[in-house]
């Protein structure tokens, strides 16, 4: 770690190559910034360096409401909104809205469902339910591809409450239903 000095005229000049390396906590606020924070410099003997938020916090210092320091490089929620669409996704991905409703996913996220739903509009252009509904019917083209298994068993290993209610998928996205899928395959060949 440099000396004092070297981080504290970092600080004045709002050098960002020291955002998410180094945080500067305040005494006299009892807040803690990133050092590219646009707020006002205080004085040197007011100023501590820490090399994480977390020891900033243990240290007594909360986050600037400004500059979230939770967010700088580095720290998870740099991606901002981007991270919870992906824990959402791999959420979906093991089954939360095959089991559950968009309500109960928010709340394990920590949000609601209304801005759930608005984080997948602006990332994903779709919603959360319309993901997990993709994802059933590609798990089911897969079962389909690679079993005999019977339809109401691949619905049930895909996620779908119902094969009416895979049919139904199937209908709507490709225009014929699952059993016509799986006719398309060659004459011999059979799947384990």
């Amino acid at each position: 770690m440099l000396d004092f000095t070297a981080q504290y005229a970092a600080f004045q000049r709002r050098d960002p190559a020291w955002d998410g390396i180094v945080f500067v906590a305040v005494k006299t606020t009892g807040v803690y910034c990133r050092p590219v924070c646009r707020a006002r410099t205080p004085l040197a003997r007011n100023v501590r360096f820490y090399g994480s938020a977390a020891s900033a916090e243990r240290a007594g210092f909360r986050p600037c409401l400004r500059c979230r320091p939770e967010a700088a490089p580095f720290c998870p929620a740099w991606k901002g909104t981007r991270t919870t669409v992906e824990r959402a996704l791999a959420l979906i991905e093991d089954g939360a809205l095959d089991r559950g409703n968009v309500q109960a996913l928010a709340e394990r996220l920590g949000i609601g469902a209304r801005h759930l739903s608005r984080l997948f509009a602006e990332h994903l252009e779709a919603s959360p339910l319309q993901v997990a509904l993709s994802l059933r019917v590609q798990r089911a083209k897969r079962l389909i591809d690679g079993s005999d298994a019977p339809l109401s068993v691949v619905a049930q290993r895909a996620g779908f409450s119902s094969a009416r209610r895979m049919n139904a998928a199937f209908a709507k996205l490709y225009g014929r239903s699952p059993i016509s899928l799986r006719r398309r395959r060659p004459h011999g060949v059979t799947m384990q």
